[in-house]
């Protein structure tokens, strides 16, 4: 199996305009254009009937003392947790690419709607998890919601460390998970058991820092 993207190269850092945050300017962040990439994918095992996207970050901070801070930065050394940022799962193969754009354009306050894919010509039979931002802003009166589909990085913008996004596209046996209702990206692992043909991995990185954005050639 082999993944790619137009947007950007393999390893690369994610163009601002498939991020759901970017600098504002005065050292912080604001919200970006949040446009879902372009993914394309051949050499599909043989009895594929479905695919599952994931895209996670696994650079997440397990504590938020230090998050958005002004005058501290959040430590690389500290212990660092899964954010799933776009859980799709019962994808056709064919088409074999999802154009830029297709799932995703701005950031909606309380999230987009799901799981039901609506208005991707040939993404009508895919459904769409909960993305991690649903707990992110779990406590924010008006941001609060189910956030269903992609949404891009959006990096503690004083993190020390570059966050790094991995999209995974899983070939399936069978045509529809057995999930029901609303489901996470941990729920989709532990459906996938036993039901994986084959795989393959696209990556990217991100970061908000203002000093490690003014390092980077």
């Amino acid at each position: 199996m082999k993944l790619w993207s137009d947007s950007w190269t393999n390893g690369d850092r994610i163009p601002e305009r498939h991020a759901a945050g970017r600098p504002d300017g005065a050292g912080g962040a604001t919200f970006s254009d949040n446009l879902s990439p372009h993914l394309a994918w051949s050499d599909l095992p043989a009895g594929t009937q479905s695919l599952v996207m994931i895209c996670h970050d696994f650079d997440v901070p397990t504590r938020a003392d230090d998050v958005n801070q002004p005058g501290r930065e959040v430590p690389a050394d500290l212990p660092r947790a899964d954010f799933f940022h776009w859980v799709l799962v019962d994808l056709p193969p064919a088409p074999a690419e999802i154009v830029e754009g297709a799932f995703s354009r701005g950031f909606t306050p309380r999230g987009k709607p799901g799981p039901a894919v609506q208005g991707v010509p040939g993404a009508e039979s895919a459904r769409h998890g909960l993305n991690d931002y649903t707990n992110w802003f779990a406590g924010h009166a008006a941001m609060a919601g189910q956030y269903f589909g992609d949404d891009g990085p959006f990096p503690p913008w004083n993190d020390s460390l570059v966050h790094h996004y991995v999209f995974t596209l899983y070939a399936v046996a069978v045509p529809r998970l057995p999930l029901q209702g609303v489901f996470d990206g941990h729920a989709v692992r532990r459906e996938l058991a036993g039901r994986v043909l084959g795989e393959a991995t696209f990556s990217g990185t991100y970061t908000l820092n203002a000093r490690l954005l003014s390092e980077s050639p």
